[in-house]
């Protein structure tokens, strides 16, 4: 996938509908079931089809499907490879299935995402990118987080949120949020006793996202009842105090992956370069994939919520990113952003330091966003993961966060995370 240059990209049609599912009791039936449907001329004695499962993802089931055909190179042979992604039990309540549909197919059209194959029943096939995914030790490698700064300051500065915005949303997204209403002054009125909120900029974005995910909480008992009451304050707390349309893209927002966790950033082979993806040898040239999560969000929050994944699933909180590497890091992401977006080379570290305030400040909030999702993937999930424990884990990041900053903590020890965020060098 090379880059864009830097024209207006249009929305390519509607990938193709497959009429099938994938199903985990008859995995290998099913899965070949798709690939076969969608390339026909794979059938026959004179091929030979495999599939490789990866199993870093926490939501999803995750297939390559190759075709080992006879005189075939590895390289023949990941050209016409396929990606089978298949979602996991009931996470359309996390995830509007039709907007990340359309969202890949819009970063397809810029060189952002590789080419959508199909869509089926519960899930998509789309083309492969060579390369490895990362792991969260590459994260913390220079060479790797260098790549990765520039490719995500390339995605902010290149799709106008606008696109995003115009994209088609499901029946089921609106509906989530039918309840918000506005009185007559202009405030939101209640919801099932919560104060729904409503973001300055109308759409979906990172905090109406929040917001559904929030009215999606198990309610059957007073403790959850309570519980979410608890979450809905931090949001409008939240909400009043970040959504101010002050930084950078359009009127505070760009166009977001929110997930910006290891296995989602692929690291290119060397020998797959275009001369447009790199002019470092130093630095690893990256590939984003998996967008089910990507919204219009404060630049800052995608950029913090991609430096709490550097302590990978198991929150290694050592693993931070120091006030020094920070920097350095926004430095490559603002000089990738300002080459994009034609900002002048004398402008650009002045920009450098806002978004480190930025990014600092917004350094809780991943806490609470996916403490949240995890609470509501503890009551569907299928998956042997342990979702419950995770949620407290990252929304104790949140309150940690909130402590500090709002001088709570008192004599008491200055956590781990918070500890390591602090740190120079």
């Amino acid at each position: 996938m090379g880059s864009i240059n830097g024209t207006d990209a249009t929305l390519a049609p509607p990938p193709r509908y497959i009429a099938h599912s994938y199903s985990h009791a008859d995995s290998q039936d099913s899965a070949l079931r798709l690939v076969l449907t969608l390339n026909p001329h794979w059938e026959g004695p004179e091929n030979k089809i495999e599939f490789v499962r990866f199993t870093d993802g926490i939501t999803n089931t995750l297939f390559k499907a190759i075709n080992r055909k006879a005189g075939w190179t590895e390289e023949e042979i990941d050209k016409e490879a396929v990606l089978m992604r298949a979602y996991g039990n009931h996470t359309e309540i996390l995830i509007d299935r039709e907007r990340e549909t359309n969202s890949h197919a819009l970063l397809a059209s810029y060189g952002l995402a590789p080419p959508l194959l199909a869509r089926f029943n519960n899930g998509l096939l789309y083309r492969f990118i060579r390369g490895r995914p990362a792991t969260h030790e590459d994260l913390v490698t220079e060479s790797v987080w260098r790549g990765v700064a520039r490719r995500l300051g390339q995605w902010h500065a290149v799709l106008p949120i606008s696109a995003a915005e115009s994209l088609p949303t499901s029946r089921k997204e609106t509906s989530l949020l039918d309840s918000v209403k506005v009185s007559a002054d202009g405030q939101p009125v209640k919801a099932d006793d919560l104060n729904v909120i409503q973001p300055r900029r109308p759409g979906a974005n990172m905090w109406s996202v929040l917001q559904k995910w929030i009215l999606a909480l198990p309610a059957s008992t007073e403790a959850q009842r309570q519980r979410r009451r608890s979450l809905q304050k931090e949001l409008e707390r939240v909400v009043h105090e970040f959504d101010h349309g002050k930084g950078l893209g359009e009127d505070g927002l760009v166009f977001a992956h929110c997930d910006l966790l290891c296995a989602n950033v692929i690291i290119l082979p060397r020998d797959g370069r275009t001369d447009d993806d790199n002019d470092d040898d130093e630095i690893e040239t990256v590939n984003f994939i998996d967008y089910e999560y990507a919204t219009p969000s404060p630049a800052a929050f995608d950029i913090a919520n991609h430096f709490a994944e550097w302590g990978g699933f198991d929150c290694d909180y050592s693993m931070m990113p120091t006030r020094t590497v920070r920097r350095q890091f926004l430095t490559e992401y603002v000089r990738s952003y300002g080459k994009h977006r034609g900002i002048p080379e004398a402008s650009q570290p002045g920009i450098v330091d806002q978004l480190c305030e930025e990014v600092d400040r917004f350094r809780g909030l991943p806490g609470l966003y996916w403490g949240t999702w995890g609470l509501i993937q503890a009551q569907i999930s299928q998956i042997d993961f342990d979702y419950a424990s995770y949620a407290e884990t990252r929304l104790g990041e949140y309150y940690a966060w909130r402590r500090e900053t709002d001088g709570t903590r008192g004599n008491g020890e200055l956590p781990l995370r918070e500890r390591r965020w602090a740190q120079e060098a």
